[in-house]
């Protein structure tokens, strides 16, 4: 993902008053007004079968390949554990192949369950060819390990298909596995090729087209979260599981501030007029680094993503 031309909100002012129409007036143009609704709508909560112990496997046994960068061996080896987690855990696995570049091969792994109307949850699974942001230059040429940047958003999407119970949902999910999304600004390359390679041939998925929701996951995993609204995502459905979100008591990390906004595998479903967003902590220090490593995540922020989006989803997904 990069950072798009965007310019930051004003800043609303504080000052309360005690009219109503002012008030709301006021909460309305935030956008909190919205989000306020959807905190009073209490959901029933059971236990929650995500386990984020599980999910750290996940991390671990991915960085267990090295970096996983797009059309090497890593790759698709990895991604040939993924097809096998999913069809073990009962879900149909479709792969969609395409060359990002001429001479590399890459492949969008999907895999689909349910019935009614298609909620897809995203992630890529390849890992950045360069360190870019690296502080030290000795280390701007070396792989990005990617435990975080990729790792994480993996891990949510497999402990939702080992947990997820589905029927509950009254949707068709659709979990996309999206490659080549991480290697823009790299000469011959470019950003969220997997994803948009997935959204211009969504005719030929069958069970996934005409997303009613499309969630991304990328990037959730550090120890020190701090979940932003991303602002290219859509606002209101970032209210909605927001709300999920402090229902649980995890609105410390859950914040509809704005954050920064981002070119992402949301983008291109954005851009094809479907309703999208980015669950993403772009605060992360060790982005597009060899410090992207696993000792930087937090088992508790896989919880607090995993939890969120269960409940979500077991509820129907109550969005705008």
């Amino acid at each position: 993902m990069f950072l798009t031309n965007w310019q930051r909100l004003t800043n609303t002012t504080k000052t309360f008053r005690t009219e109503i129409t002012l008030l709301v007036a006021l909460a309305a143009s935030a956008g909190f007004f919205g989000y306020l609704g959807y905190g009073l709508l209490e959901l029933p909560v059971g236990p929650v079968s995500f386990s984020a112990d599980q999910a750290m496997v996940y991390v671990e046994k991915q960085m267990s390949y090295g970096p996983r960068i797009t059309g090497t061996s890593a790759s698709r080896e990895m991604g040939d554990w993924v097809v096998q987690e999913l069809n073990d855990k009962g879900w149909n696995v479709l792969i969609q192949p395409f060359r990002p570049l001429e001479d590399v091969e890459g492949r969008n792994i999907i895999a689909y369950k349910g019935s009614g109307p298609v909620i897809i949850l995203g992630a890529h699974y390849d890992t950045r060819i360069i360190s870019d942001h690296d502080p030290d230059p000795a280390n701007r040429d070396k792989p990005v390990p990617g435990a975080n940047d990729g790792a994480s958003g993996v891990a949510v999407l497999l402990e939702m298909a080992r947990t997820l119970d589905v029927a509950s949902t009254d949707h068709t999910i659709c979990l996309a596995f999206f490659d080549a999304e991480d290697n823009g600004y790299i000469p011959g390359w470019d950003w969220i090729l997997g994803s948009r390679y997935f959204v211009e041939n969504l005719d030929e998925l069958g069970q996934c087209q005409s997303p009613r929701y499309t969630v991304i996951v990328d990037m959730i995993g550090d120890a020190d979260q701090e979940l932003l609204w991303e602002p290219n995502s859509d606002r209101r459905l970032t209210e909605a599981i927001w709300s999920v979100a402090a229902q649980l008591g995890y609105g410390e990390w859950f914040s509809l501030e704005p954050g920064t906004p981002l070119l992402d595998d949301h983008t291109p479903f954005i851009e094809a007029g479907y309703t999208a967003i980015d669950i993403i902590d772009f605060t992360y220090p060790y982005w597009h680094t060899i410090e992207d490593t696993t000792d930087k995540l937090g088992v508790e922020s896989f919880e607090r993503v995993g939890a969120t989006l269960e409940v979500w989803l077991e509820n129907g997904a109550p969005g705008p």
